[in-house]
């Protein structure tokens, strides 16, 4: 999972990616803790060509501005650099799954 703090590199990211997974959050969020691994492993595992990025709403607050963030954990999917799904405090790993699953298959023919 890449770390980004700069505005302009999370946009380029999202401009020339397929398919980006955007994970904000901070140190003080309890429920990221376990969370977080979770998709981490899901994406490892089964979607390996979806690109994972975390996002620290407190060292990044720009980008969290600029996105709209404002309560955590939120995860963000990308598909051509186009928001897809948004997924904010509480969530599902089922929810997150399913939201992914047929456009990556779509996408990446798996």
């Amino acid at each position: 999972m890449k770390a980004i703090y700069k505005l302009e590199e999370l946009q380029s990211l999202l401009a020339s990616g397929t398919m980006t997974v955007v994970y904000f959050s901070n140190e003080s969020c309890n429920v990221c803790k376990v969370l977080k691994p979770r998709i981490r492993e899901m994406l490892e595992s089964r979607y390996q060509n979806a690109e994972l990025v975390y996002i620290d709403t407190e060292k990044s607050p720009v980008i969290a501005g600029q996105y709209r963030v404002f309560t955590i954990p939120t995860i963000d999917v990308y598909i051509e650099g186009k928001e897809h799904a948004r997924f904010s405090r509480n969530l599902t790993l089922f929810d997150f799954e399913k939201a992914i699953s047929k456009p990556y298959d779509i996408l990446f023919g798996e």
